[in-house]
């Protein structure tokens, strides 16, 4: 997934440690913050106390499968007992569905275990310097680097809606980062995850990724690898593992996207809706916590300050802590006919992908972008603005299954 490297560009000027750290300090993530302008607000992602789903049926069909999916699955030639078996391996370009109405996702009990979690791979896009210097008349100068900040632990109750987002591609186990968001017709009982599209779909050259899940906070108390050597299911994931029993993305990303971003990067964006493995309670009910999504793709130049939340697992990171980045947005324009990307300093590597961009907005926090592209020396990152299109895909998500 990586390409050529970045060519350097004039950077906007390094700002001071004090001023970054402060940023860093404002920017915290709840649910709701209370009061505060925009770059004084307290938002730390909404508190709310681990716990694990109770337990439940989680099927309703043949095999345990939600009603519908097993009929989905056969229109395929898919038989049920062989996929869970591991006939979800087979990758042949005929068997792999590509169109936004194909997606399926049986849940395979007890297939995310700690790990399979942990040996996972980042799923990233970097852009090519054809691809960054495609229109400099829209593009502000490259950002100087923000250095990553370790979030506070236990992320449950500093960061409670962000997660990592597991799945299965032809490469192999992936991971990416995703946030639990609101749901708007289901208030105070979402099952909506936010994530990137490629962490779901892989673009022009391929279809829907396989064993789409999600962990919210996840390794919450951000043991090391030592510590984690024999954790337990709980360790990794205090509020059990969601499995996406829909997917949504942009037609412009399942069309355009590529290994680079392509002209889907602009779009790259996604919606699942969720259910646990086990248990019967909302997302929202058990982490405690879900954030607005913010539709109005502010102008670069309207907002003082972006932070974008992940589990970095590229080098020099290894996936198993949260990180965080707070810095000044500007614009990149990948193509004068796409739409401007927000663009921030930030060292975050491969597996943030998806990770929730934030900002404050009359004292509340409120996503307003994913991590997309970067460059391979992973000094910034660039995320799409969410308006009509992203509203429209999140609604139709909202009233089609978001009362499942």
């Amino acid at each position: 997934m990586r390409s050529t490297p970045v060519s350097a560009a004039p950077r906007r000027g390094r700002r001071t440690a004090l001023v970054a750290a402060g940023l860093v300090a404002a920017l915290t993530l709840t649910a709701t913050a209370c009061g505060g302008s925009e770059d004084e607000a307290d938002t730390k992602p909404g508190g709310g106390t681990s716990q694990a789903a109770d337990a439940g049926d989680t099927g309703g069909g043949e095999g345990g499968l939600a009603a519908g999916l097993a009929d989905r699955l056969k229109e395929h030639g898919i038989d049920v007992d062989k996929w869970k078996d591991g006939s979800w391996k087979n990758w042949d370009e005929d068997k792999w569905l590509s169109e936004a109405k194909d997606f399926v996702n049986p849940v395979i009990e007890g297939l995310w275990q700690p790990d399979r979690m942990k040996s996972a791979k980042e799923a990233d896009k970097t852009v090519t310097t054809k691809d960054a210097a495609a229109d400099q008349g829209a593009t502000d100068p490259e950002p100087a680097p923000v250095e990553a900040v370790a979030e506070k632990k236990p992320y449950h109750e500093n960061a409670a809606p962000v997660g990592k987002v597991f799945f299965d591609s032809p490469e192999g186990s992936m991971v990416c980062s995703g946030t639990v968001i609101k749901d708007v017709n289901h208030p105070g009982k979402s099952n909506l995850v936010w994530t990137a599209g490629h962490c779901v779909h892989a673009g022009g050259s391929g279809g829907w990724y396989r064993n789409i899940a999600f962990v919210p906070s996840y390794n919450d108390y951000g043991k090391s690898e030592a510590e984690l050597a024999n954790a337990t299911a709980t360790e990794m994931a205090p509020y059990g593992t969601w499995w996406a029993d829909w997917a949504s993305t942009s037609n412009q990303w399942i069309q355009g996207g590529s290994e680079s971003g392509g002209d889907g990067a602009a779009y790259d964006y996604s919606v699942l809706h969720v259910k646990p493995e086990q248990g019967s309670k909302s997302l929202e009910e058990t982490v405690g916590a879900a954030l607005e999504v913010d539709f109005s793709a502010p102008s670069a130049t309207e907002v003082s300050s972006m932070g974008a939340w992940g589990y970095p697992a590229a080098a020099p990171y290894n996936g198993l802590e949260m990180f965080k980045c707070v810095d000044r947005p500007g614009r990149l324009s990948l193509s004068p006919s796409l739409p401007t990307m927000y663009r921030i300093g930030c060292t975050l590597t491969g597996g943030s992908s998806g990770g929730g961009w934030f900002r404050v907005v009359d004292g509340e926090t409120k996503l307003v972008s994913n991590t997309s592209i970067g460059p391979l020396e992973n000094t910034w990152l660039a995320g799409p603005q969410l308006g009509r299109a992203a509203e429209a895909l999140y609604q139709d998500m909202s009233k089609t299954y978001g009362g499942q």
